[in-house]
């Protein structure tokens, strides 16, 4: 099974470059999650603080045939980590089952050749897994 994947800009100003880029690529800013008029208040539902609530952006293709482009705040590290695939393999299911999806794929990556980076938990409490590739480039699993 194909598995879906997103690309991630590590920037200092994720909405500036969401609007760069959908503006570029004829993409749209992503729209709230359904059941919420806006982000704000999908943000406070999962209890992100007003001032984390810039760290975070995303464009998507409005024909859905693109992948999705997130925008998060940078935190400084080596150049080589400003830009990663997340690799979307686990799906939109529960906390115990997520956490076990992740533990298998993170089990076949390796056996492909990946090494296993860090479990990361997000502003909303979402989880992923990091990862580097044969040659060193970071990716994420979730």
């Amino acid at each position: 099974m194909a598995h879906g994947m997103q690309i991630v800009f590590a920037c200092e100003s994720p909405g500036r470059l969401a609007h760069f880029w959908s503006g570029a690529l004829g993409y749209v800013l992503q729209p709230p999650p359904d059941g919420f008029e806006s982000w704000d208040e999908f943000a406070d539902s999962v209890g992100i603080p007003v001032e984390r609530r810039d760290d975070f952006a995303a464009v998507v293709d409005p024909e859905g045939v693109g992948p999705r482009i997130f925008f998060e705040r940078w935190d400084p590290g080596p150049p080589g980590k400003r830009v990663h695939l997340d690799v979307n393999s686990v799906g939109e299911v529960g906390h115990d089952e997520r956490e076990a999806r992740l533990e298998e794929e993170r089990h076949r990556l390796e056996a492909l050749g990946a090494r296993f980076h860090r479990q990361a938990t997000g502003a909303a409490g979402e989880t992923w897994i990091e990862m580097f590739d044969p040659e060193g480039n970071w990716f994420c699993v979730q």
